[in-house]
């Protein structure tokens, strides 16, 4: 229920946030790796101080505004490669590792599990690979690998009640997520901060803030105008390279009845190329608190994703893990 509250606001906020365009499935006190370049940013080394230094994000060579037709155009760009990439994910398998952790300075680990995430053409299955660093058992891992199997024959059987329901589910969802992405080009107000180098890219700096003219059309776009971001965008691909969101009011689920997330929380994405014009994400983390019916909760989280293989189709899926499963392999070995 927790992360119900914020993955879908981070997946359409902060895994598209830029010029007016924002992730699934990163972080408070994440240093990055930055230098300044074409114009002087205060760049703010983790997301909590990009949400309090949001204020001294300044312009320093106003030659190098970018005019609102050039962020118009690569608005349009970038919404089309989100699109792109939406799509190729799920045709794509990965290794996931979640981190959950208490808040403060000193955190500690309260779980830790690593996770194969597949296709299954109607959404993902998580396999369980290690977890607080043990393995999972051979015959764990098996099991796991023969409910992948079955979850891809009864996709691939479209006669089947099951599979029809969950089809429908799955495409409801990939509609929903396309009309946040769209949404989003009209939800922020954007601003062009600046030239920087981050993790080695040449990137355009953005800061959104929300639009007091947008009307939302859904729960999930409401939660949009909620939000606050910095954006980092590779200027050559015009992919997100980084981005940070701090949630500056309320979201109320059920007015307020079934819960909330408390304002303050704060959400940073990075993503990286995984093939030709294929961008995917490379790490999340969310730090935030809330309530759910009369219980208080927080969330400290790190998920890290790697190792992405494209797997293709179901079809293509269902031939490779019956071919794992013949072999009989007993632990996941890195694509």
């Amino acid at each position: 229920m927790q992360r119900q509250f914020a993955i879908p606001v981070v997946a359409g906020l902060v895994g598209l946030c830029v010029l007016g365009v924002p992730s699934g499935q990163t972080s408070a006190g994440t240093t990055r790796r930055a230098s300044s370049a074409k114009a002087t940013l205060a760049r703010p080394s983790s997301a909590v101080q990009a949400s309090e230094q949001a204020s001294e994000w300044q312009v320093q060579d106003q030659s190098q505004v970018p005019t609102q037709a050039e962020l118009d155009a690569r608005a349009k760009v970038l919404v089309a490669n989100q699109h792109a990439d939406d799509k190729a994910l799920e045709q794509y398998e990965f290794v996931e590792r979640q981190i959950d952790r208490t808040g403060g300075a000193m955190p500690e680990v309260l779980q830790d599990r690593t996770f194969r995430v597949v296709p299954t053409g109607t959404g993902t299955l998580k396999i369980l690979l290690r977890s607080d660093g043990k393995a999972a058992a051979p015959d764990d891992y098996r099991r796991q690998l023969h409910d992948w199997e079955r979850v891809l024959e009864l996709a691939l059987n479209p006669d089947d009640p099951r599979a029809q329901t969950a089809y429908a589910k799955w495409q409801k969802k990939q509609r929903d997520r396309a009309a946040l992405v769209e949404a989003t080009q009209t939800a922020f107000i954007p601003k062009w901060v600046g030239r920087e180098t981050v993790d080695g890219r040449d990137c355009d700096a953005y800061s959104l803030v929300p639009n007091p003219k947008f009307h939302p059309q859904s729960m999930l776009q409401e939660a949009l105008t909620h939000f606050t971001a910095r954006v980092w965008v590779d200027h050559n691909a015009n992919q997100v390279v980084h981005a940070e969101a701090k949630c500056i009011r309320d979201i109320s689920v059920g007015g307020g009845i079934l819960g909330k997330l408390y304002r303050g929380g704060v959400f940073s994405f990075d993503q990286v190329p995984v093939a030709e014009g294929i961008w995917l994400p490379a790490r999340y983390q969310y730090d935030f608190t809330g309530r759910k019916f009369l219980f208080l909760f927080r969330v400290h989280q790190v998920v890290e994703s790697s190792h992405y293989r494209r797997v293709g189709p179901p079809e293509q899926a269902l031939t490779d893990v019956k071919s794992e499963i013949a072999a009989g392999k007993t632990i996941y070995l890195d694509p």
